[in-house]
């Protein structure tokens, strides 16, 4: 059995994908930049490639108003069907269309490689893996299988609706993973996502814990979409630089409250015991 620490990418979701871009611009990492969250090491790479055998690959859907693609994590380089690794799936909040999920949490395990890609592409991507997955050696038998997505909706950079993702993409990122350095930023899955106001992705880290503890490597990998104002290190970035989610409605609230403070009324009693009313 398999003693890796692998399948935390699952749905771990932080601000690492906004802080870690190192893609075509060659932008520096957080650590690069001089941002340390945390005080373990990282690993050769700070990704999750870091835990040995783990494998990443991805497609860059881009065309027309279509920014989406897929982005694959193996747990090792071999037969996954037959050598199994333990796995878990926990929901932090929200909702999802997550492929795979009963059979994860009612054996423990995982029998294929996860896929990442956009909410309607979620079936798509599911069949073109299993249609892989089944022309491989040693699958000639093989008559179930169960195939875990992941998915973010990223309709608001991408034409959602078109479901864009093909199977020749899904099968690129699948041939495509390999170990070393994760492209980061908005590849992959992570090409049209959008996390606390600003330009998400994907984003991947690693740290390596104390021997007390066992001495084992994490690597998390996350696929960032989500709202909250954007801290980093304890430095409120998104409330300083003025730009986080739900921004709008936050500017339009103060402004209906300072109307109605500005229309507030006064009652006064007067010594006479009349009452006056100022607004």
């Amino acid at each position: 059995m398999r003693t890796s620490i692998a399948a935390m990418f699952l749905l771990l979701l932080s601000a690492s994908a906004l802080m870690s871009q190192v893609t075509e611009n060659n932008r520096p990492r957080a650590r690069e930049a001089g941002v340390v969250v945390g005080i373990l090491p990282t690993g050769a790479h700070n990704a999750i490639t870091d835990v040995s055998g783990v494998l990443v690959g991805q497609t860059t859907v881009v065309r027309d108003s279509v920014n989406t693609g897929v982005t694959a994590i193996f747990p090792h380089g071999g037969d996954l069907f037959r050598d199994r690794v333990p796995a878990a799936i926990v929901v932090g909040n929200g909702f999802g269309k997550l492929l795979g999920i009963s059979q994860v949490r009612e054996l423990g395990e995982l029998e294929t490689p996860v896929l990442l890609t956009c909410t309607p592409c979620v079936w798509k991507a599911a069949d073109a893996m299993v249609e892989w997955l089944l022309r491989q050696p040693g699958m000639e038998n093989v008559g179930s299988i169960n195939p875990v997505v992941g998915e973010t909706n990223d309709g608001g950079l991408n034409d959602i609706r078109s479901r864009p993702v093909t199977p020749d993409d899904v099968v690129h990122a699948l041939k495509s993973a390999g170990g070393g350095q994760v492209e980061e930023g908005a590849v992959g899955a992570g090409r049209g996502t959008s996390a606390f106001g600003w330009k998400g992705g994907i984003g991947t880290s690693s740290r390596i814990l104390t021997a007390s503890p066992g001495g084992y490597t994490v690597g998390v990998l996350v696929q960032s979409n989500f709202g909250g104002v954007l801290t980093i290190n304890g430095a409120p970035v998104g409330r300083e630089l003025g730009r986080y989610s739900f921004q709008r409605d936050v500017s339009a609230d103060a402004a209906q409250r300072e109307q109605e403070d500005d229309r507030e009324g006064v009652e006064i009693d007067s010594p006479d015991g009349s009452t006056r009313s100022n607004a």
